[in-house]
């Protein structure tokens, strides 16, 4: 036993020494959220606003650069009263404010070339890439950005022709509006080109009533340039199309630079070939299947209540790899009758337990896995205590007592248990993701223990862990609200009554000579009757 304790004492100790860390320097948390670099990026882009106003035949290039910081002051306060997750975050806001610049920038670099007779001005408004920022920031933070963007770029793009020309305004409002709604909830690359097929249909469309495309004369057909007119057709058609192939191009690239991930990405990283789920479903299949399992009962939580539900079910996938270093002493992989933590004390057992977080964060870092991923891995039970095990310690301590009362030992030789020694690291989930997987987590294992599941034991076990959970005050960090939590649990007792569900039992078949006994009786009985 104490040749046992000091091994694994000895593997813990040496794994400490390697251990990988995400850095948290004071530098990077600067860059992130301070306010210096938050004062230089909105510089920045003031400062492009002013090249983009003072360059060209503007009649009144300070009264447009006046209008610009108008509309950037209307910008900022709807940033920061609808959207402060991405006001306070430099990443996001550069992500966002260069988006928009590189719209405003393409639209003025093309206006620039009609003005100089490089491309015909007949054609301007209708290769103007007026989807390019909403698409983006759709695909990469919802349709919220993208309808922000759509407002802002348009109310920037109708100042910078030489005249205001409403037209531009509701071609770019419009255009934009229809590429938030075609990339609503993306997850494959292909519907981005079936986005810009419909941007493109909607630029040719309103061009066409506005009078931008043209002029088609329907009195007389003879005097319309046909020729033009199918030359300004394709061009809205085509702006569309390639500006869904410029932006499915950037993502990979925006994502690494901003570190922002789409749900194209995530959708990705949901394959089950990855090297750590294919070994997790050979070294520990009953952790790899209650992964599964857990993934199913977040997913549809998620969706339920406006969660990101591919962010919960790659998290959900990857949330115990940390057993794949001792996968025998966890419950879903022992088998009946080799349980080894009969020969542990109550304190080893735990801490092997807990080590498993430990050791999933490492491996995590190891396989570059993204950082909401790795923010599961040590969030999904929070701070919360290994119940079985504490109890388990207090029972031997008491049994302790009773037997040094017996042998007339001293109440001082009896160890304490210690509280901390049975405690989860945490932090406790912080996140709607991180917060679903940890209450899937627990319903799921609490689940197969149930005898018999019926839609009331069901209930009545997801009630319990729910309160277990608030009054233990894990859910504290998480923005999840009660109404929140009760969709929640309406979603798990509908997905555990379909993963739970119980077969009629069939009756077994009769062997061939019992049958003949029966029939047999049958006709003696008929006999004797007669």
């Amino acid at each position: 036993m104490f040749e046992l304790i000091k091994q694994f004492l000895s593997k813990e100790k040496a794994s400490r020494k390697s251990r990988r860390r995400v850095n948290e320097s004071q530098f990077r948390l600067a860059i992130q959220s301070g306010w210096a670099c938050r004062a230089s990026i909105f510089a920045l882009f003031i400062a492009g606003l002013a090249v983009i106003s003072f360059t060209g035949n503007s009649p009144a290039p300070f009264k447009n650069f006046f209008a610009f910081l108008l509309i950037l002051l209307a910008a900022t306060g709807q940033l920061w009263i609808n959207h402060p997750q991405t006001a306070f975050s430099n990443a996001r806001l550069s992500l966002l404010l260069s988006s928009i610049f590189f719209q405003i920038l393409a639209f003025k670099a093309l206006l620039l070339q009609g003005e100089h007779g490089r491309i015909d001005p007949r054609l301007i408004p209708v290769l103007l890439p007026y989807a390019l920022a909403p698409m983006v920031l759709s695909v990469v933070f919802r349709k919220q950005h993208g309808l922000y963007a759509a407002v802002f770029c348009s109310l920037w793009a109708a100042f910078l022709p030489p005249t205001m020309d409403p037209a531009l305004l509701l071609i770019s409002l419009t255009s934009g509006f229809v590429a938030v709604y075609a990339t609503f909830q993306v997850r494959r690359r292909g519907r981005l080109i079936r986005a810009g097929i419909y941007v493109g249909a909607a630029t040719f469309l309103l061009a066409c009533l506005l009078g931008q495309i043209g002029p088609i004369s329907w009195a007389s057909p003879a005097d319309t340039n046909w020729k033009l007119v199918a030359i300004q057709s394709l061009a809205a058609f085509g702006s569309g199309i390639v500006t869904a192939m410029l932006v499915s191009g950037l993502l990979p690239i925006l994502e690494s630079v901003f570190g922002v991930t789409t749900d194209i990405s995530w959708l990705e990283m949901a394959d089950l070939n990855h090297p750590l789920l294919k070994r997790l479903s050979m070294e520990a299949p009953g952790t790899y299947h209650h992964s599964l399992a857990v993934a199913n009962l977040a997913e549809a939580a998620a969706e339920k209540i406006g969660a990101n539900p591919t962010i919960c079910r790659v998290s959900s996938y990857f949330h115990d790899i940390g057993k794949l270093v001792k996968p025998e002493y966890f419950t879903e992989n022992i088998r009946q009758g080799e349980n080894p933590h009969d020969a542990l004390t109550p304190t080893l057992s735990a801490l092997i337990i807990i080590s498993h977080v430990k050791e999933g964060v490492d491996l995590a870092i190891k396989h570059h896995l993204n950082p909401l991923v790795i923010d599961g891995i040590r969030e999904h039970h929070g701070t919360s205590r290994l119940e079985y095990f504490y109890q388990r310690a207090l029972s031997q301590k008491k049994d302790a007592e009773l037997g040094s009362k017996i042998m007339n030992l001293r109440s001082d030789d009896i160890p304490e248990v210690d509280r901390s020694t049975f405690l989860y690291p945490g932090p406790r989930p912080r996140t709607k993701e991180t917060a679903i997987l940890s209450l899937a987590d627990s319903v799921e294992s609490a689940s197969r223990s149930l005898d018999r599941p019926s839609v009331t034991k069901i209930k009545e076990m997801i009630d319990a862990i729910f309160a277990a959970r608030i009054s233990d005050k894990q859910l504290d960090e998480s923005p999840l609200t009660l109404n929140e939590l009760n969709q929640i649990a309406e979603s798990f007792l509908f997905s555990l009554q379909s993963m739970l569900h119980t077969r009629v039992a069939y009756p077994k078949p009769l062997k061939e000579s019992s049958q003949k006994n029966e029939e047999t009786e049958i006709v003696v009985h008929n006999i004797k009757s007669a």
